[in-house]
């Protein structure tokens, strides 16, 4: 076997490791270290021959020899598997959180929600109407048909119909009646227009206030008071009467002379078609009790040779205050 030669020896180290230079050659030399430049490593899926010849085989990354978690480090969903086109899939299972599902919304139901607001223009300002807040007194308006020739209407108010002024939000209420009350009026008339305001069977509680009148008297646009060609009240009371006294210096003259009062359904029939009224049961009711008592005043006023006739409005403006 050959031995080493000693220059190779020398080289070597003693013990087979290469021996550190002493000195550092300023020009080349067959000891000079050759630098290496690191490999460029590529993560791309899609490497061409090019790339797969420049980067060591030692560096490619292999997807398929990657190493992936293990079932156990992930939680055993194997029993809570969500159905993605069921949205109460989470609810019906027994450790997640019950899932509330939106509720659709329907046409119909989008539909209804838009009833309740009206948007009405009133003295050319706009007004958004609650008619939810009004839906349980929107009888208080209506349309009583035609008298005459054309389309003269006849607007029926029915004051019992109106709210209790002891509900929390009866001014709220009001408000939003009136709105409701105004934009109505200005819908059913076309031309000339008469209004039959019932009275009677309604309590003191349920009277709208003088404030209320006066606005509604005010917002009235004009055209619609210079078409209004009677105001008939029907079972005067002395309430309503003073009302009326204390609101006059607030209105003109020739609305004041346009008001008639009616105190029984006879007399109102002579003056009006009553077809297509619809006067309410409690109204009836009243008047029957009306008549009665004025028969039996006009019997005791002829056993007593009193006035049967100034008897006779007595009693009925004793049985419009006690209704009031």
């Amino acid at each position: 076997m050959d031995l080493p030669s000693e220059s190779k020896m020398n080289s070597e180290g003693g013990e087979g490791r290469p021996v550190p230079p002493t000195s550092l050659p300023l020009q080349g030399g067959a000891t000079q270290r050759k630098k290496l430049s690191a490999p460029r490593i590529s993560l791309s899926l899609d490497q061409s021959e090019d790339d797969l010849g420049e980067t060591p085989d030692d560096l490619d990354i292999n997807v398929d020899d990657l190493d992936t978690p293990d079932e156990g480090d992930y939680l055993d969903y194997t029993d809570h598997e969500m159905d993605w086109e069921d949205p109460t899939a989470a609810s019906r299972s027994g450790t997640s959180e019950p899932y509330n599902a939106i509720p659709t919304y329907s046409a119909e139901e989008e539909r209804q929600d838009g009833k309740l607001w009206r948007t009405v223009i009133i003295g050319e300002q706009e007004h958004r109407i609650n008619m939810k807040i009004i839906e349980p007194y929107m009888r208080v308006i209506s349309h009583g048909g035609y008298y005459g020739n054309g389309v003269n209407a006849i607007i029926v108010f029915a004051a019992c119909f109106l709210p209790d002024s002891d509900r929390e939000d009866y001014h709220e209420i009001m408000e939003n009646l009136f709105l409701y009350v105004i934009s109505t009026l200005e819908l059913m008339v076309a031309e000339d227009y008469m209004i039959v305001y019932l009275n009677g069977a309604t309590p003191h509680r349920r009277m709208p206030g003088l404030g209320w009148l006066k606005k509604c008297y005010q917002m009235i646009d004009r055209r619609l008071r210079k078409n209004l060609k009677s105001f008939i009240i029907l079972h005067p009371s002395w309430f309503i009467r003073t009302v009326l006294a204390i609101t006059k210096p607030f209105i003109s003259a020739k609305f004041s002379s346009k008001i008639k009062y009616v105190h029984n359904l006879d007399e109102l029939q002579e003056l009006i078609p009553m077809d297509s009224i619809q006067i309410p049961e409690c109204i009836i009711r009243l008047d029957k009790e009306l008549k009665e008592a004025a028969e039996n005043s006009k019997v005791n006023s002829f056993l007593q040779g009193s006035d049967p006739t100034a008897a006779s409005r007595t009693e009925a403006d004793q049985a419009g205050a006690s209704g009031s």
